[in-house]
């Protein structure tokens, strides 16, 4: 049997019904490694080691009184660190964030503990969220950033760097990350775990900063993240569902798919221009994907978007000039010099591009809403897409930027277009670069039909070699 703090949730939740261990067995083992490893990984914001003890002690008492238990009975879970946990800093990596401490419950935090997860702490960020490396000024002016557990020298990614981080070295059986431009799946796809990007409103991103809502509620998602499919699975059943805080939310009926369903399904090898290079194991790992998948019966083929250059363009008004506007608007002069570099250099580029106007805001909409039924027309009979996540495997802390030629706009394309159009994804580990470092592939499908893309990664999963654990 694996350590106990690198168990699936399924094997966390069977053995505590067989009595092999003890919830409070299962968070002391992940406790210690969290303080074996902070050191050298810096993943996490908050660790709530006395409430995670209490949480365990009352998860074995309800054991022992033979009470009903949830689907996350004693799985110790954590959050990125954007999500409001009452009495828990959430500072969403931002000095000017540094003393908020929310007094309620995100509904995705109360799902959470109401199916019985043992909530561990939270997990570090770039300022605001609007960067792919998790570095903040935080704790220190030199920089507050998150490694990648597989090679330390390289980052874990950001947004959501800290919680993949965290899953990935056995700090966490699971949590919950956030994307508007792939930060669930390129920290994911950098640290070799799961990531799933849903369908906006399939969960509920009230308590989430920077707030799902507004002029383009669609643009960020909160969604799970685990080393396996099965364990991202188990998340989604747990956190799905409307809540009136999430102007996007609605009562979607869950779906069950058989091999039945899946026999000869198009799947389409995602080949544009537009997502730019990549490396030739990125290259490589997915036509390996795509030769395992037609071995299944799925009928795998070329498949073309012309539409995702002009994806791209209008993904980057929103995420850029647009939001940026939005930061400007709430951030004052006396401020300004509490920003992190990372967060500077976001809104120097993002401000580079001429100030947006109410016209151009409008147009973009209505230009943003005709592109995605042209997409959804053209998946009407391939309901599942394959690509990379990004351009290649994690860079080497401080190598990336928003500038240059080979800045996040075009080494992250491959993820940043599915937040323009709305649409679910899931990041899977797929192989290993020549020095050792994870590379995931990315499914993309129809708006709200997650259960399917969770499905199909289950089969790449299962055609996978047995993926390890870093070494740490």
């Amino acid at each position: 049997m694996p350590a106990l703090n690198f168990l699936s949730i399924a094997e966390i939740t069977s053995g505590l019904r067989a009595n092999k261990f003890q919830v409070r067995d299962i968070v002391e083992a992940h406790l210690k490694n969290i303080a074996r490893l902070e050191p050298q990984l810096n993943a996490f914001t908050h660790i709530d080691e006395p409430g995670a003890i209490a949480q365990a002690q009352k998860a074995d008492d309800a054991l022992q009184s033979g009470a009903q238990l949830g689907p996350l009975h004693g799985v110790p879970i954590t959050l990125k660190s954007c999500i409001d946990v009452a009495g828990w800093p959430c500072p969403a990596g931002s000095r000017l964030r540094a003393n908020y401490v929310p007094s309620a419950d995100a509904p995705l935090v109360a799902r959470l503990k109401s199916a019985g997860a043992i909530l561990l702490g939270n997990t570090n960020t770039p300022e605001n969220l609007m960067a792919y490396e998790s570095d903040n000024a935080l704790r220190r002016a030199g920089g507050n950033r998150t490694s990648n557990p597989w090679n330390l020298a390289y980052s874990a990614g950001g947004s959501s760097g800290g919680e993949a981080a965290a899953i990935a070295a056995g700090c966490s059986a699971g949590g919950v990350g956030s994307d508007g431009g792939g930060s669930v799946r390129v920290p994911a796809h950098f640290c070799g775990i799961c990531g799933l990007k849903p369908t906006p409103g399939r969960f509920p991103a009230t308590g989430h900063f920077p707030p799902s809502n507004g002029a383009f509620p669609w643009l960020g998602v909160v969604g799970p993240m685990a080393r396996t499919v099965a364990d991202v699975r188990v998340l989604f059943g747990v956190l799905q569902g409307p809540d009136p805080g999430d102007p996007l939310s609605a009562p979607v009926a869950a779906r069950n798919f058989t091999s039945a369903n899946l026999r000869g399904m198009r799947i389409g090898l995602l080949e544009t221009a537009a997502l730019g290079g990549h490396t030739p194991e990125t290259a490589d790992a997915v036509q390996k994907t795509a030769t395992a998948l037609a071995r299944r019966g799925f009928n795998v083929e070329p498949f073309s978007l012309t539409e995702l250059s002009r994806a791209l363009e209008l993904w980057w008004f929103f995420f850029g000039p647009m939001v940026a506007k939005l930061f400007r608007d709430s951030i004052s002069r006396k401020e300004e010099p509490q920003l992190s570099p990372q967060f500077r250099e976001y809104l120097s580029v993002a401000d580079a591009n001429q100030r947006p106007t109410l016209d151009a805001l409008l147009n973009a909409c209505a230009e943003r809403d005709h592109l995605r039924a042209d997409v959804l027309r053209k998946m009407a009979d391939v309901p599942v897409l394959l690509s990379p996540v990004s351009a290649g495997p994690a860079f080497r802390h401080g190598e990336g930027t928003w500038r240059g030629p080979a800045g996040y706009r075009e080494t992250m394309r491959a993820s940043q277009w599915l937040n323009l159009v709305g649409f679910p994804a899931i990041s899977v580990p797929a192989a290993f670069s020549a020095d050792g470092l994870p590379i995931g592939v990315q499914l993309i499908g129809r708006p709200h039909e997650e259960e399917l893309l969770l499905e199909v990664a289950t089969k790449i999963e299962q055609d996978r070699s047995d993926y390890p654990a870093p070494n740490i």
